[in-house]
């Protein structure tokens, strides 16, 4: 095959592959985070020096995408589609993107030609990368961000460093891993041109173009994204250190799946032996080097973050003997296409799910309680994103996911309309009881799930009327569900329920005035020290105290002549534990009128 398919044959040969992995999926549904790029790539119509200058509700919560984990590259490119388009559309879209898959390759084929003794079968191993077949359907930062990474390395390596630095700065503008191109170029410049003083100083490109869209974005907007960045790394705990050991397991074990892990492990040996090398030297330490930043910088470890080094890994593995190669490769590639059209499957279910609901929810408000493709689609119909604060009134209609779902909201709730999305073939990339930690280790630590079981179950519940039947509720009540109304999260120790910064309940109203009461407790680690109690919205009962302990606070005898009250507990200021995104105020045990 070498002989046969070499220099720009081989180059068409490599792109057609690439255009018969990308054609059958180019109506793939939005997935993953492709619906935050496209927040960024809408307020770049608006706004298009500062697309990530924007508000995006996730997981519950409000957060600047200033402190988004990519810079705005990504959101560039699909806001330049969005101006032409006039709106998301799969189809364009996705053959739009095929231009960074298609980049990708051409750049393995340059480095294959350069690297490897069998170029062809070193393309076609890093073309059967699972993270490649799948993601490169995606409208995230991952196939733009490789096609920059590998543009960066092919050129720089074939002596053209003029072309090198701007795809070195277009990879760091799509993502901050990019500042890994500078230790590994570094290493081939001392192994290959030590003296090549133009060579040395382009290294500086990556850090140069991340400090300087650092330093613009503080100036044009008063925030430093890397500080914003590192609020949220600590408000979501995502490098509290169980988290990140988990993740670099995870890494590891994917590392043995970029290639089909016997070829992984047939590989090292001849490796070892050729290790005095210098284009041995360069590849082990161009994935040696990729790989312990990755250990550090992510918390998920999700199989695509190791993208970037999946070039040196084929390029070794393609030395082997082609007995191992071509029934390795085949089967493979195999896995990853049938990964490929499950993932298709899952997200593809939302997007019909959220098709059947268009019709019976008009003239409904609708709240999306979930994140991801789900919410592209109800969202595109008019639904609006759940927060931990909203409160549902009646012929409100949620929709959730049981495979994320944000928040844990406490309003009566009818059956509305139900799906399960249970793709048939039995591999898994993420699901509800697979154990593939492909996407995320928290999901567990296989490199991908076989299971029969379904990826997701979705709901719509409309919100009905609530009939309080206490005057006093305890946080332990069967009535509390039905009774609460917003601030209060999930029951602990069967006693008690941490509060956000306001609280909101319904009581029964009494016959006679009656006292209104509030008992709770402020932790050692609240700050809270200011407490009110609001009786439809009017303060009836307020008091400073000191410090930590169990307190009851109470109001004179207050009366109402509905037959129900609102009553709202406030405290001035919350916080969040390490590790829990929640905003904490104080522990409350029981509030309502009191006899």
């Amino acid at each position: 095959m070498e002989t046969r398919v070499a220099g720009r044959t081989g180059l068409w040969f490599i792109l057609g592959l690439v255009l018969l992995l990308r054609l059958p999926f180019l109506d793939q549904p939005i997935q993953g985070d492709d619906d935050i790029y496209r927040t960024e790539a809408e307020h770049a119509q608006v706004d298009p020096l500062h697309p990530n200058d924007v508000h995006y509700v996730f997981l519950g919560d409000e957060v600047d995408l200033r402190g988004h984990s990519h810079p705005p590259l990504n959101a560039w490119a699909l806001g330049g589609l969005l101006a032409v388009a006039g709106d998301i559309r799969e189809v364009p879209f996705h053959a739009a993107y095929i231009v960074f898959s298609l980049i990708a390759a051409a750049a393995m084929w340059s480095l294959a030609r350069r690297f490897s003794p069998r170029p062809v079968w070193a393309v076609l191993l890093f073309l059967a990368v699972p993270a490649f077949v799948i993601n490169g359907n995606s409208l995230e930062s991952d196939l733009p961000f490789l096609a920059f990474w590998m543009a960066s390395v092919a050129l720089f390596c074939s002596g053209r460093c003029g072309l090198a630095v701007p795809a070195m700065a277009a990879a760091a503008m799509t993502a901050y891993q990019a500042i890994f191109l500078v230790p590994v170029l570094a290493l081939y410049v001392w192994l290959f041109r030590r003296q090549d003083k133009a060579a040395w100083l382009a290294l500086l490109t990556p850090a140069a173009t991340i400090a300087a869209w650092q330093a613009y974005t503080r100036l044009t907007t008063g925030a430093l994204p890397a500080g914003v960045l590192a609020g949220y790394f600590s408000a979501y705990g995502l490098q509290v250190m169980e988290k990140k050991l988990r993740s670099a397991l995870m890494l590891f074990i994917h590392c043995w799946f970029i290639v089909f892990p016997v070829l992984t492990a047939l590989a090292i040996a001849p490796a070892w032996r050729r290790r005095h090398e210098r284009e041995t030297q360069f590849l082990a330490g161009w994935i040696a080097i990729f790989f312990a930043g990755a250990m550090i910088v992510f918390f998920a470890g999700s199989a695509r973050y190791l993208l970037p080094m999946a070039a040196p890994v084929a390029l070794l593995a393609a030395r082997l003997d082609v007995r191992w190669l071509a029934p390795c490769f085949a089967v493979q590639m195999a896995i990853a296409l049938g990964l490929t059209v499950v993932n298709y499957q899952h997200w593809n279910g939302y997007r019909e799910f959220a098709r059947e609901l268009r019709q019976s929810t008009q003239g409904h408000r609708v709240w999306v309680n979930a994140e991801w493709g789900l919410r592209f689609y109800l969202e595109s119909d008019g639904a609006l994103p759940l927060t931990r604060t909203q409160r549902l009134k009646p012929g409100d209609v949620v929709v959730s996911s049981e495979l994320l779902k944000p928040v844990d909201f406490t309003a009566p709730v009818a059956p509305f309309a139900r799906r399960e999305i249970r793709p048939a073939l039995p591999l898994r990339l993420i699901a509800l009881d697979s154990g593939s930690g492909f996407s995320s280790a928290d999901k567990g630590l296989w490199p991908f799930g076989i299971s029969n079981g379904p990826i997701d179950r979705v709901r719509a519940d409309i919100v009905v009327e609530r009939k309080p039947v206490t005057e006093y509720l305890m946080m332990n009540s069967p009535d509390a569900p039905m009774q609460i109304v917003s601030g209060l999260y999930a029951l602990e120790d069967n006693r008690f329920r941490w509060m956000a910064g306001t609280a909101v309940i319904l009581v029964k109203a009494p016959e006679k005035p009656l006292p209104l009461r509030a008992t709770f407790t402020i932790p050692a680690a609240a700050p809270a020290r200011h407490v009110r109690i609001l009786l439809d919205g009017r303060v009836v009962a307020e008091k400073t105290y000191t410090g930590p302990g169990t307190y009851t606070l109470e109001s004179a005898p207050e009366g109402t002549a509905a037959s129900s009250a609102t009553l709202s507990i406030e405290v001035d200021r919350t916080y969040r534990a390490p590790g829990d995104s929640r905003d904490l105020g104080i522990v409350l045990t029981g509030a309502g009128f009191a006899r």
